[in-house]
C-alpha cells in the first residue's frame, strides 16, 4: 500500500477550496499552509494562461526530512503517509532546509514544524483528506498507488504526468496532470513576499491617500503612487499607471501572481556563529596537536592548557547557541536521549558532548600527571575535534533543499576553518602568553598554509561546474550579486589576502600574528555567514 495524490491541472479552478478546508481540518494558523495554490501567469498579452499548481508534501518514498529529523518527529507509515508527531519536535528546522518542496513550516502557536499529513485521522476511518472531499471539480485525487483498480492507479496508468524535482532522489508521491514546468520549477519565477492582487489587503473598491499604502509592490508602481503627490498627477492617473506597469512586466514572462508568504533565513546568525565557535573550539586543540605529533613547534604547558581552555569554552559557547537556534529549546536534551542515528545533527551533538568530555578529561590527566591517560586522551581528543569540525558539513549534505551545500568540498572547507581559527585564536593571546620559541614561527606557517587551502578551496566551490540552477544562482548571488561586496572585500581581501601579506611581508612577531588572527577569525564568520545565508535565498517552491 502507497498513498499519493494526483493534481489534475485541466480541471483545477484555483478557488482555493483545498486550503481553507485543510486550513479549518488541522487548524492551521493564520500566515501559514500546509496546501496552497501558486498562480503563474505565462505568455505575452494578449496570449496569456493563468497556470494553478496545488503544492503541499510530496509524501516521498525517500523523503529526506525524515532522515534529518534527530528525534524522530518525521515518520513513515506503513502506508507510505509520512506523518508528523509535533509532541517530539525541537524546533531546529533541519526538516525544512532538506525538504526540496518548502512544504514544512514552523507552527506560530506550538513552535514546532508542521505539514500536510494526508488527513492520516480521516484516512484510519475510511475518508479522504479533507481537500480532496472538498474540491469541485475533482482535480485532486488521492487513493491507494498500488491498488490496480483505484482511481489514482488508473490515472498514472493512462496520463503522462510530471513530479517537482526528481533529481533529488526523495521519489515524491504527488504528480501533476498537465503541469508547466514555468509553475513547478520555482527559480523559473521571481520570489517575493508582494503579488499584484495584494492591493486587495489595504481595502477593496477605494485607493489609499497616502501613497506609502499604495498596494502595488512593483518599483514602477511605488513610483506612480509617488507621483500622486504632484498636484499634476491625479490619484486615479498614478493607479492607473501603475496597474499598466504591473501588467507589462507581469505578462512579459512567467511571473507569480498569488503564492504563499516567504519563510525567509530559516538558519539565522546563530547558526553562522555557531559554525564558527565550533571551529575554533575545534581548532584550539588541533593546532597544538599537529605541533606535537610532527615535532612542528615545542608544546609547553601554556600552549596545552590554553588549548584544552580554549576549547572548552567555544565549546560551551557553541551549545549554547544551538540552543538558541531551536524553537523549542525545552526539548533539546531530546536529541541526547531520544535520538534518530540518521541525522547528523544527533551525531553532532554526541560528537560535541564526547569532545567536552574528552578535553576535560586530558585536562585532568595532565594535572594528575597520567601519562598513558593523556597520550591516549591526546589521540581520541583528536579524533573528535576533527568530527566536531566536519559534521556540520555532513548535515549541510542532508538538507537536499539547498544544492549548494551538496558540495564534497564543504568538509575539507570547514576542517582547514577550524585550523585556521584556532591558530588565530593562539596568534591573538601570544600578546599575553609565553610560549616556546619557535611558537609564533609555527603559527605562521600554519596560517599562511591555512589561508592558502583556504582559498583554493573556496576556488573549488565556486568555480567547479555546479550540476543544478539553484547551485549556479547561488554562486552568482556570492560573487556578482548580493553578497559581492561582503564575499570580496570582507571574505577574501579583509580575512585573507591582508593577513597573508602582513606575515608574509611583516613577520611573525606578537603585533603581526594578533593582527592577522583577529582578521583571519573576522573573514571566517564572514565566509560561514555568507555560506549559510546565501542558498536559504532561493525560492523553494
Amino acid at each position: 500500500m502507497k498513498y499519493g495524490f494526483v493534481i489534475d491541472n485541466r480541471k483545477c479552478i484555483g478557488c482555493h477550496a483545498c486550503t481553507t478546508a485543510c486550513k479549518s481540518e488541522h487548524q492551521v494558523p493564520v500566515g501559514v499552509n500546509r496546501t496552497w495554490v501558486k498562480q503563474v501567469e505565462k505568455g505575452e498579452f494578449p496570449n496569456t494562461r493563468r497556470l494553478f499548481s496545488v503544492m503541499r508534501c510530496n509524501h516521498c518514498t525517500n523523503a529526506p526530512c525524515v532522515d534529518i529529523c534527530p528525534v524522530e518527529a518525521l515518520y513513515y507509515r506503513d502506508d507510505g503517509i509520512v506523518d508528523f508527531d509535533k509532541d517530539r519536535c525541537i524546533g531546529c528546522k533541519s526538516c525544512m532546509q532538506a525538504c526540496p518542496y518548502d512544504a514544512l513550516y514552523i507552527d506560530p502557536e506550538s513552535h514546532t514544524a508542521a505539514k500536510c499529513n494526508y488527513c492520516a485521522h480521516r484516512v484510519d476511518i475510511g475518508l479522504e483528506p479533507a481537500c480532496v472531499n472538498v474540491c469541485p471539480e475533482e482535480a485532486i485525487v488521492s487513493g491507494d498507488m498500488d491498488n490496480p483498480t483505484s482511481k489514482i492507479a488508473t490515472l498514472l496508468a493512462r496520463q503522462p504526468v510530471k513530479a517537482r524535482k526528481t533529481e533529488k532522489g526523495t521519489t515524491p508521491n504527488l504528480f501533476y496532470i498537465d503541469a508547466d514546468d514555468v509553475s513547478l520549477n520555482p527559480t523559473a519565477t521571481e520570489k517575493a513576499d508582494d503579488y499584484f492582487w495584494n492591493s486587495q489587503g489595504l481595502g477593496v473598491g477605494h485607493f489609499a491617500k497616502e501613497a506609502e499604502k499604495m498596494a502595488f509592490s512593483n518599483g514602477d508602481i511605488v513610483q506612480a503612487a509617488m507621483e500622486m503627490n504632484s498636484p499634476k498627477v491625479s490619484v486615479a492617473e498614478a493607479s492607473d499607471k501603475g496597474i499598466a506597469k504591473s501588467i507589462d512586466v507581469m505578462l512579459g514572462k512567467g511571473r507569480r501572481v498569488y503564492d504563499a508568504p516567504d519563510k525567509g533565513i530559516l538558519w539565522g546568525w546563530e547558526v553562522s556563529a555557531y559554525v564558527w565557535t565550533k571551529a575554533i573550539a575545534a581548532g584550539a586543540f588541533l593546532v597544538p596537536f599537529i605541533a606535537w605529533v610532527f615535532g612542528f613547534a615545542e608544546i609547553n604547558a601554556t600552549s596545552m592548557w590554553s588549548g584544552i581552555g580554549i576549547g572548552m569554552l567555544f565549546l560551551a559557547i557553541t551549545g549554547g547557541l544551538l540552543v538558541m537556534d531551536l524553537d523549542r529549546p525545552d526539548r533539546f536534551l531530546s536529541v541526547l536521549f531520544r535520538p534518530q542515528w540518521k541525522s547528523w545533527l544527533v551525531k553532532g551533538g554526541y560528537a560535541i558532548t564526547i569532545y567536552g568530555g574528552l578535553l576535560t578529561l586530558l585536562a585532568l590527566s595532565t594535572w594528575m600527571d597520567w601519562p598513558m591517560v593523556t597520550m591516549i586522551s591526546m589521540w581520541t581528543t583528536a579524533v573528535f575535534a576533527i568530527i566536531v569540525a566536519i559534521y556540520t558539513a555532513f548535515l549541510f549534505a542532508q538538507a537536499k533543499g539547498r544544492d549548494f551545500w551538496q558540495s564534497p568540498t564543504l568538509s575539507i572547507h570547514m576542517l582547514v576553518h577550524s585550523v585556521m581559527a584556532g591558530a588565530a585564536v593562539f596568534g591573538i593571546i601570544s600578546l599575553f602568553t609565553q610560549n616556546a620559541s619557535n611558537w609564533q614561527s609555527y603559527l605562521k606557517i600554519i596560517l599562511m598554509v591555512g589561508i592558502g587551502i583556504n582559498l583554493a578551496t573556496m576556488l573549488i566551490e565556486l568555480t567547479t561546474t555546479h550540476p543544478t540552477n539553484d547551485a549556479k544562482r547561488t554562486v552568482d548571488m556570492i560573487t556578482k550579486g548580493v553578497f559581492k561586496n561582503k564575499f570580496w572585500l570582507g571574505a577574501l581581501l579583509l580575512g585573507n589576502v591582508i593577513p597573508f601579506v602582513l606575515l608574509f611581508f611583516v613577520g611573525a612577531n606578537s603585533v603581526v600574528l594578533a593582527v592577522a588572527g583577529l582578521l583571519i577569525l573576522i573573514g571566517i564568520y564572514i565566509t560561514e555567514d555568507i555560506w549559510v545565508e546565501a542558498p536559504q535565498r532561493l525560492p523553494l517552491s
